[in-house]
């Protein structure tokens, strides 16, 4: 059956891939995005190009009305949008910090409190979060991104039990690494925030050991990802949570077993 779906972050990554993967199912799809030009190609396969840029409110409520005007319901939110900010705790400006808070946090929970009304008027509707499994562990020099993410996982488990009553399910999905400029940023900003730093050292360390490991075995294609996040879309029964991806599970497994300072000791042994 046919979905209405708002699916943001659709320029780039996994977000262009689902985009595209929903479309090409008959799915109505709206990619939404700063940065129309890059979504051009998705017109190709039916997708709705949207502008959205998730720090700036109003071009969130003209994004939802354009879409409840032309279709009177909006069936799936998928919020994908987000990116990394790496480097140490002490040196990465609180106004960076506060950016990515407005993207990954923030940004998503005014557009998903704009879609929620129509969604409890409608009787029913699916929102999608994508998370991390950086929202269940935390890595070296990744504290930032990781406080934006577990505070996601906080409340996308808060808004299910509330939207239960109303037939709106919440979903969190959690990637591992996939091979997308979602690297590349996270180690730029990392080696940009350290520069004359105490941190300087480690956080090259930490760098290089970031781009190995996305260029090793435990890194997952965003078809293979995409392909995953389709699936459980078209599903009609879903649960609370989805890890996808290599090593995922084993990651969070060894941190709930593990006494803190042994996995501690992993992440750093492994970074550095």
């Amino acid at each position: 059956m046919s979905k209405i779906i708002l699916l943001t972050g659709a320029s780039s990554g996994i977000g262009f891939q689902i985009a595209k993967d929903l479309a090409k199912e008959g799915h109505k799809v709206y990619g939404a995005a700063r940065h129309l030009e890059k979504m051009e190609i998705l017109k190709r396969f039916g997708v709705r190009p949207i502008y959205l840029d998730l720090t700036n409110e109003q071009t969130i409520k003209q994004a939802v009305s354009v879409i409840i005007e032309n279709e009177g319901r909006i069936d799936l939110l998928l919020n994908n949008a987000g990116y990394a900010t790496f480097g140490p705790f002490e040196d990465v400006p609180l106004e960076s910090v506060r950016e990515q808070f407005e993207v990954n946090l923030f940004g998503l929970a005014r557009l998903t409190q704009e879609v929620l009304p129509y969604m409890r008027a409608q009787k029913s509707g699916r929102i999608i979060n994508i998370s991390s499994v950086g929202g269940r562990i935390t890595t070296l020099m990744g504290t930032w991104y990781h406080a934006s993410k577990y505070a996601l996982e906080a409340m996308s488990d808060g808004l299910r039990m509330e939207s239960k009553l109303f037939g709106i399910e919440i979903v969190l999905i959690e990637p591992g690494n996939i091979k997308t400029p979602w690297s590349e940023i996270a180690t730029n900003h990392l080696l940009a925030f350290s520069v004359g730093s105490a941190y300087e050292g480690m956080a090259e360390k930490v760098a290089q050991s970031i781009q190995s490991m996305y260029a090793g075995p435990f890194v997952s294609e965003p078809d293979f990802v995409a392909k995953k996040i389709v699936k459980i879309i078209n599903t009609r029964r879903v649960k609370p949570r989805y890890l996808i991806g290599r090593g995922t599970k084993i990651l969070v497994f060894l941190h709930t077993i593990l006494p803190t300072k042994i996995f501690d000791w992993l992440m750093i042994k492994s970074l550095t």
